[in-house]
This record gives C-alpha cells, structure tokens and sequence, in this order.
C-alpha cells in the first residue's frame, strides 16, 4: 500500500513541492480507512486515507463537509483540516488532508469554536434541513433529501432509514409508527434554527491542536437542529465541563435540550447497531421503547 501511494502521489503536483518522500508511516485509529502520516524529506507531513476505489463517494462526501466546516468556523477557535486532493489509482482512493498536530489539552475553545460555527451557519438564510449529496455515517448511508420541518425530516431521512435497514435483525418499522409520528410532532413543534452541524461528534472525530483551539474532522454534516451535535457529545462521553460551558458561553441551549438528547442519539444508536450489532440492538429498542413513553 505504502508503494502504491507513493506512485499516486507522483501524479499529484499539490502536495509534495517536489520534495521527496522520505517515508510513509501507518497511522492507527480508524475502523473504515486505513490511514497514513507521509513525511517528505523537506519536512513537511501529510495525512492521507485510502481505500478501495469503489468507497470513493465517501471521500467526495468528507471533502465536501470539510469545506462547509471550513467555511463557517472561525479561525481563531477552531482548526478544520484543509482537502489537499483526492486521487484514484489503480484499485484504490487516497484522501489527502493537511496534517494537524493533535495533543490532550483543555477544551474550551473547542466547545466556543463549535458554538461559533452552528451560529454563524445559522445566520446564513439556509431555508431547509438536509444535505444535496448521499453521504455516509459510518460506513453507512446518510440519505439526502430536504425538508423545511425538523421533525418530519429528521424522522422521514434519519430514524427511518436506519429502522428499515434494522429488519435484518428483528425490527419492524410498523411497530414503532406511532413511536415515528409522535416524534415528528414533538420535533416540528421545537422550530430550532436551521445551522451546518459536525453530524458525528464523539471524542474521536474532534481534539486540540498543540496551540489549544479545537479542531473537527470526520464529519457527516448536513443543515440540522444544533442540538444533534450536542446530544452525540453525551452519547460517547470524552467531552469535559470546559467544552460544555465553552459553548454555553456563545450560544446558551435551552432549558429543554435535555429532553431532545435521547432522540437525536436514538439515529447514532441504530446506525451501530446496524453496523457492530451487539449490545447496540438492544439499547435501541430501550431508547425507542423510552420514548414511546413519552408519547
């Protein structure tokens, strides 16, 4: 692999600046790419994700959220990842980002860099929630589509998708129709600002960068409710009381985003489940069980 990205690196005139490679260095971490630091002989490093050539959709798809992100983040709080190109060769795709220094740091500045980024977005006129491409989350579809109501959005192109895919271990949508059309209701009746959110926020796909701001990458984006990003922040933990009052401290959540976290982290919930199984199915069913509850 490492023979095959030096070859596509020679067909790439933005990376390198005709300096050499001095060598490529596997990168640990991620369950769906493999993943590279390559080190050039002028010092300058490179990350890069590769796979087969037919997931190359999913590195359109990551490209295409980084620039969105880029474009709403504020510089002096958060650092998003610069796309440096994205090739095809022979059998496989290699995604190229900009190398970021990572370490343990505080995470305050991550959590007003987040804040910042969901209310600049929501500032700019955006009229429907949604995204124009099929995307992924995970190594599963993230269906496109809009809708001008939150609710009948989030239920029509992210519950139900994942609860139709759910039939190949047990689950009927039928039975948790009214769950649906409860839920769409409820959510409909939230009205939030339409902002671009992260769409994956766990500990793994956000840090610190050596110079303390936060940085976001692995996205799944798309124009939501705020709140996902937060809700998926609890589902996992890693994320510390700083991040929390960090963001607090530019966009104050209301008092009711609480009752909303289950909900959104029910989407997070089905995806794992569709994708690892385990114990994933049953908090599922718990979570839709909750909520039907509620109803």
């Amino acid at each position: 692999m490492e023979e095959l990205i030096q070859k596509a690196l020679l067909s790439s005139n933005k990376i390198s600046n005709n300096s050499l490679i001095e060598k490529i260095i596997p990168v640990g971490g991620g369950c769906i790419h493999k993943a590279w630091c390559i080190l050039f002989q002028n010092g300058k490093r490179v990350f890069a994700k590769s796979n087969h050539i037919d997931n190359i959709n999913m590195f359109k798809f990551e490209r295409e959220c980084l620039s969105v992100l880029t474009k709403f983040a504020n510089k002096s709080y958060i650092c998003v990842p610069k796309t440096l190109d994205l090739i095809s060769y022979q059998n496989i795709s290699i995604l190229f980002l900009e190398w970021i220094d990572l370490k343990q740091s505080q995470q305050n500045l991550l959590g007003k860099g987040l804040a910042l980024l969901h209310k600049s977005s929501s500032e700019c006129s955006q009229k429907n929630f949604g995204w124009e491409e099929e995307g992924f989350i995970g190594s599963n579809n993230q269906i496109r589509g809009w809708d001008s109501n939150w609710g009948e959005f989030f239920v029509n192109y992210r519950l139900k998708p994942q609860l139709i895919q759910a039939k190949a271990w047990g689950v009927r949508v039928d039975d948790y129709e009214d769950v649906l059309i409860y839920l769409s209701s409820y959510l409909n009746n939230h009205h939030p600002r339409i902002s671009i959110v992260h769409g994956d926020l766990w500990s793994g796909n956000c840090g610190s960068t050596k110079n303390g701001l936060g940085s976001l990458y692995d996205p799944a984006s798309y124009w939501a409710d705020r709140e996902v990003d937060i809700s998926m922040t609890k589902l996992f933990g890693g994320f510390n009381k700083e991040f929390y009052q960090g963001y607090e401290e530019i966009w104050p959540l209301d008092k009711f985003s609480k009752d909303r976290t289950d909900i959104y982290n029910l989407y997070h919930l089905l995806n794992h489940a569709n994708i690892f199984g385990g114990s994933y199915k049953e908090n599922s069913l718990q979570t839709l069980e909750n909520l039907r509850s509620r109803a």
